[in-house]
């Protein structure tokens, strides 16, 4: 019963550690996924300290890819100090993971307030020209999320764009996909998209660091099985005579 369980514990690890690889890699995406989608809504959100989640998971992702690595190589060797080395620095590696949670977490509660008071001046230095790094977020963010000003189309009204052009339109962004001939003007009210862009911003930065803190939840569980078995391991391997035959002609490093 001894050698079974320790068998299986063995073979529960090695599984584990080819996930670690998988997760190393899915890590890594999910940060780099958040740092590309930041740039696009950076204007919207002035706190850079939001990307310390990210930041955080890739060099996660990077530390799960040799902890697959020793993990594998103590397994397979029966390695005594490997194993203890590995059980170390999943335990440092579930904590990172916590933290990222808890920050995650808080700069999502922060997520609101930020875009709630940069958004108005975003839209006050919109001007219209493609160059302008401003203005490109706007329609962008307008066209992506499918929503046209603050609140509603009429906040343009307030913009120091739409008092210069006086043409009574707003931009070409806040039409509807669907329609070719489109002007943005507000004569044709049915012809813009109806909802404001804030709650949708609000909504989308709030997914993505969502997807940080899911992503760090699900691979905390997975380590702390890890660590468990890697555990059963170094104790049978201490304290077990019959793990001693079973590993007849191994290391005991």
């Amino acid at each position: 019963m001894g050698q079974c369980g320790i068998t299986s514990s063995k073979t529960v690890l090695v599984f584990l550690n080819l996930i670690f690889w998988a997760a190393a890699g899915i890590l890594c995406y999910v940060g780099a996924y958040v740092f590309i989608t930041y740039d696009d809504y950076d204007h919207f959100f002035e706190d850079v300290y939001t990307l310390i989640p990210a930041v955080v998971i890739i060099a996660v992702g990077t530390l799960l890819f040799i902890i697959g690595l020793i993990g594998c190589c103590a397994t397979i060797r029966e390695s005594r100090c490997g194993l203890a080395t590995f059980v170390i620095i999943l335990l440092l590696v579930f904590i990172t993971e916590v933290v990222v949670v808890v920050l995650g977490y808080i700069y999502r509660a922060k997520v609101e307030d930020e875009v709630d008071h940069s958004i108005q001046k975003v839209y006050n230095g919109y001007n219209g020209t493609n160059p302008d790094a401003a203005s490109r977020a706007i329609d962008y963010v307008q066209r992506q999320l499918r929503c046209c000003g603050i609140h509603n189309y009429s906040d343009w009204e307030n913009t120091v764009w739409f008092k210069q052009t006086k043409n009574n339109s707003v931009p070409l962004s806040c039409c509807k996909a669907a329609l070719s001939n489109c002007t943005g003007s507000l004569t044709r009210p049915m012809d813009l998209y109806s909802e404001g862009c804030e709650a949708l911003v609000v909504k989308k930065l709030q997914e993505i660091m969502m997807y940080v803190i899911w992503a760090a939840l699900a691979f905390a569980a997975i380590q702390l099985l890890g660590m468990l078995c890697a555990c059963i391991v170094l104790c049978r391997r201490s304290r077990d005579p019959a793990y001693e035959l079973l590993i007849t002609g191994g290391t005991y490093a």
